[in-house]
């Protein structure tokens, strides 16, 4: 392999190395010329990006419309049939808010929250919502009241929705265009305002933009933020541990360890060790922990396939998520220190939270938000992306159809089991798909898409460019990579 000069004076058209966004690219004129001057204008590409995201959000509040206007409120399954459901307005009172109750402190009482006691989010994403609610005005129905606490939220994760945006786009300095695949995401806009997810994505990309520019203590920090809004991003820690032990980088990694568990702890020690409300405090702050351990086989998992197929609960199914789950922890590991060149940190980023989300016993649709900043920076390719996007948005249309069907009584409106098991075979697939490219990437490094220049790991901060100390398998034997010096991955480039 030739050393060849630093590609990153070299800016990225995506219309030249993807025919498909050359393709898209002539609804608005055709591909990028060679001449044309870019960085002149106003227009920049993070702002375009931000404008679109922003855009698509929108629209996919004008999708929950039906629902806005009844379908929350009247009728058992019209939520469902017009796929505009949202936990959002339903736990505004079903979690105590509109009662003025305090999160993790007030119990909630049965006859509104149905047997949760507590609010079963971590606490940030408590506290998410809590502000919400004292933006909330405090009169007239409680229909009104829920329809605004969703518009507030919807604002709120609005500003969320800019800064991933922002965040992908700036986190490889000379691929900002990739974050368009975030923007222009179908599934993003269908389940933006389902949850608050997109609360700790944003946290998460923030985390991910800080770490490429060599800032492991603010990445850290963020890590454990997102961390205490949902659990998946602490999962990113372990691909950083491998991909630092490979480059001898460990005092980045125990940095970044560091301030996420700092981070964390002082976002839960306040509620772990209250004494307001009693010896029951521990209680409300643990619900969200032992909720996820103790509910059965759920929604969207290929566990839910298993038993309906079978009539097994599966009551061992923690067992059986953690065994696969570690499985595949040690698969990306050992991807990490035997690829040829030491993987990006974005596809195993994406691997990792990828295993979690197959392995895990529930699936809800909104999920897919952890993964679509994820495979924009891991697999920037508009072919596959939009096929595993397809499978996403069948499978959000497959659950809304499934309770359709078994809320409807005798009428059967909507798809039986077997075709809502069809739907997560297709998610699950989908998935796989590509899972299977990003790894056949960093088994041969000239196929990804990124390192199609001769870049290294533009989104690794102190992990690009930087010479491997410890490797394993064929990679001990053969080093792909000389000194810190950028390599032709033998992809010819006009």
């Amino acid at each position: 392999m030739s050393v060849r000069e630093d590609p990153q004076a070299q800016p990225v058209r995506p219309t030249a190395e993807d025919p498909v966004a050359a393709a898209g690219s002539e609804l608005i004129g055709g591909p990028t010329g060679r001449r044309a001057l870019l960085g002149t204008s106003w227009w920049t590409p993070v702002r375009i990006v931000a404008i679109v995201a922003i855009g698509m959000f929108a629209l996919g509040m004008v999708q929950k419309l039906p629902c806005y206007d009844g379908g929350w409120f009247y009728g058992a399954t019209a939520q469902y049939t017009h796929a505009c459901y949202s936990d959002i307005p339903h736990l505004y009172n079903g979690r105590g808010f509109a009662l003025d109750l305090v999160p993790y402190f007030d119990r909630i009482p049965d006859n509104v929250s149905g047997g949760m006691q507590y609010l079963e989010y971590p606490v940030l994403t408590g506290l998410f919502m809590e502000v919400a609610s004292w933006m909330t005005p405090h009169g007239g129905s409680i229909q009104d009241r829920e329809q605004i606490y969703w518009l507030v939220n919807a604002g709120m994760l609005m500003v969320c929705t800019a800064v991933i945006a922002v965040c992908v786009a700036r986190t490889h300095r000379r691929r900002p265009w990739d974050a368009l695949l975030v923007a222009l995401a179908p599934a993003f806009a269908l389940t933006a305002t389902i949850n608050w997810d997109l609360f700790a994505v944003a946290l998460t990309a923030a985390a991910l933009l800080m770490w490429s520019r060599s800032r492991p203590l603010a990445a850290g920090v963020l890590l454990g933020l997102a961390t205490a809004a949902k659990l998946y991003p602490g999962l990113l820690l372990g691909p950083l541990l491998v991909l630092c032990l490979r480059a001898g980088r460990l005092r980045a990694f125990w940095t970044t360890a560091g301030g996420a568990l700092a981070a964390w702890l002082v976002v839960n020690l306040p509620v772990m060790i209250s004494t307001r409300g009693g010896p029951h405090i521990r209680d409300g702050w643990k619900t969200f922990y032992t909720f996820s351990q103790e509910r059965p086989v759920d929604f969207g998992s290929v566990w839910l396939i298993i038993s309906q197929r079978t009539g097994n609960p599966l009551e061992d199914v923690n067992t059986y998520g953690t065994v696969l789950m570690a499985l595949a922890c040690l698969g990306v590991a050992a991807l990490a220190l035997c690829a040829p060149r030491r993987p990006r940190l974005a596809q195993l980023s994406f691997l990792i939270v990828a295993a979690f989300v197959l392995t895990n016993k529930v699936y809800s649709p909104q999920y897919v938000l952890w993964l679509i900043p994820l495979a924009a920076l891991a697999r920037p390719r508009w072919r596959d992306f939009l096929v595993w996007q397809a499978c996403e948005v069948m499978y959000f249309l497959g659950i809304w159809m499934y309770l359709a069907y078994t809320g409807s009584g005798d009428q059967h409106r909507g798809l039986p089991a077997e075709g809502y098991q069809l739907a997560i075979a297709v998610h699950l697939l989908g998935t796989l798909y590509l899972c299977a490219l990003i790894v056949r990437d960093a088994l041969v490094p000239e196929r990804d898409p990124v390192r199609r220049d001769g870049s290294d790991d533009p989104g690794g901060g102190v992990l690009d460019r930087a010479p491997d100390a410890f490797v394993l398998g064929e990679a001990r034997r053969a080093s792909r990579y000389e000194g810190a010096a950028l390599v032709d991955w033998g992809v010819h480039r006009e």
